[in-house]
């Protein structure tokens, strides 16, 4: 059975969308707030997650961007009463899948999720010769977020998967580290080139036959790297 987290803060709202989704036929479970939601998530295992934006701890953005960096692919449909373009903007950045404006239509919110798991669906259907590519020693499938070497599946973090397929995007041309930057962390501002830095030795660990001396990411030195296929 499809199991869908709702973290949500507004009682009325939550019974309403559990007792809408039950007669759908998902099983239903709910936080509300983002600290009891992160918990939840990190915990468990869910189909989709129905996430507010103002929520009491932690914020949704926040909630995203967590489970994002974690690696967790879980389809996120962010809810919110603001309806300014800057936030729909944020939140599909920060990995959302879909966004919806309160006041909605419960039929609506239905339909989306419908949509989101069936696009879901078809993705994880979707692993085959021809929707993988090879990069170095690695199978790699952006769409479903699957890699794979001659030992079987390798773990590879959300954020290695963006910059590798970047990189690919641009393959046998130089891009510099401040696009890497822009581009992977663009709403973020902590990060550093050193941290571009770090993430391409994690991927050259993945990805080379030898890491040390490598062929598919090279560096291109004073500027950044170059993806060679």
């Amino acid at each position: 059975m499809t199991k869908i987290l709702i973290i949500e803060d507004e009682p009325q709202m939550v019974t309403g969308l559990k007792d809408n989704f039950e007669i759908e036929g998902y099983q239903v479970d709910t936080a509300k707030d983002g600290e009891k939601g992160l918990k939840k998530i990190l915990d468990g295992s869910y189909d989709l997650i129905v996430l507010d934006i103002m929520l009491p701890n932690i914020s949704g953005f926040e909630i995203c961007k967590t489970v994002r960096k974690n690696g967790d692919n879980t389809p996120i449909i962010m809810l919110t009463a603001r309806g300014e373009e800057i936030d729909k903007v944020l939140g599909l950045e920060l990995g959302a899948d879909d966004y919806l404006t309160k006041p909605f239509s419960i039929r609506e919110l239905i339909a989306r999720v419908k949509a989101v798991l069936r696009r879901r669906g078809d993705s994880d259907q979707a692993i085959s010769k021809k929707s993988s590519i090879t990069i170095g020693k690695l199978r790699v499938n952006f769409s479903t977020y699957n890699a794979f070497d001659q030992e079987g599946k390798v773990e590879m973090s959300h954020k290695e998967f963006e910059i590798l397929n970047f990189l690919w995007s641009k393959r046998n041309t130089t891009v510099s580290r401040d696009e890497i930057l822009r581009i992977i962390w663009g709403f973020d501002e902590s990060p550093t080139t050193r941290t571009v830095d770090n993430f391409i030795v994690k991927l050259r660990q993945k990805i080379e036959t030898n890491p040390n001396k490598p062929q598919t990411i090279l560096t291109v030195h004073g500027i950044g790297y170059k993806l060679i296929n």
